[in-house]
């Protein structure tokens, strides 16, 4: 019970860690008073803005989430499946299969509540990897 417990609190912090990333367009300067624009297109730098690389970067941990959820519960099977009868493995392996689950949901629902606070209650767009057409 204590593992499921650590899971799913370090999925919620991986979570929500970068919730507060999300509101980087609110920057005190804009981008063409500091120089880095030209500097940009000097070093032949694709065009990218803060909100695109934190769409990238959410979707890159979702594509980690998903590895480690299949991996937590590939491994889990194979626990049940060498437990042999023996109660103490077969729970051990049921264990780590719901925790696994349960991780899994918890960061989805991460996910969706941020959507939903960034598109209904700010007003913006929705978190994507793409940047924003103008």
């Amino acid at each position: 019970m204590k593992k499921a417990i650590l899971i799913i609190f370090f999925a919620f912090i991986i979570a929500s860690a970068f919730l507060p990333l999300l509101n980087a367009p609110a920057l005190a300067f804009s981008v063409d008073e500091t120089g880095l624009t030209e500097t940009a297109e000097e070093a032949d730098l694709p065009e990218t803005d803060i909100p695109s690389i934190v769409g990238r970067l959410i979707n890159g941990l979702f594509a980690l989430v998903g590895v480690i959820f299949f991996i937590l519960l590939v491994y889990g099977g194979l626990l049940w499946m060498t437990a042999r009868g023996n109660e103490e493995n077969i729970k051990k392996a049921k264990d780590l299969i719901i925790a696994a689950i349960i991780g899994l949901l918890i960061v989805l629902a991460a996910y969706a509540i941020a959507q939903f606070v960034i598109t209904v209650l700010v007003g913006g767009n929705p978190i994507t990897s793409e940047a924003p057409s103008e």
